[in-house]
């Protein structure tokens, strides 16, 4: 991650933060996979279900994938949501 979008942890977490939110806390980039407490600076969220409790696996991310955030259009988002927001 480039150091020019690090950003500090909060230092009150927020109490509620949506599932698929994307975060940063210091160099470390991460996406909440379900609606969770959390402490770390928010910039975006993605369509993308992440959680999958009836797959295998239940993630559609594993250790060691290596993933690239991008700005899309609320269209965008609305069309690979599916409509479901």
């Amino acid at each position: 991650m480039s150091e020019k979008i690090s950003a500090p942890r909060r230092s009150t977490p927020r109490l509620k933060i949506p599932a698929r939110t994307v975060g940063i806390a210091g160099m470390q980039t991460g996406v909440y996979p379900i609606e969770t407490p959390g402490g770390w600076q928010l910039i975006g969220r993605t369509p993308l279900e992440l959680f999958l409790p009836n797959e295998h696996p239940p993630t559609l991310l594993g250790p060691g994938d290596k993933i690239r955030f991008y700005k899309i259009t609320s269209k965008e988002y609305e069309d690979l949501r599916g409509g479901s927001e």
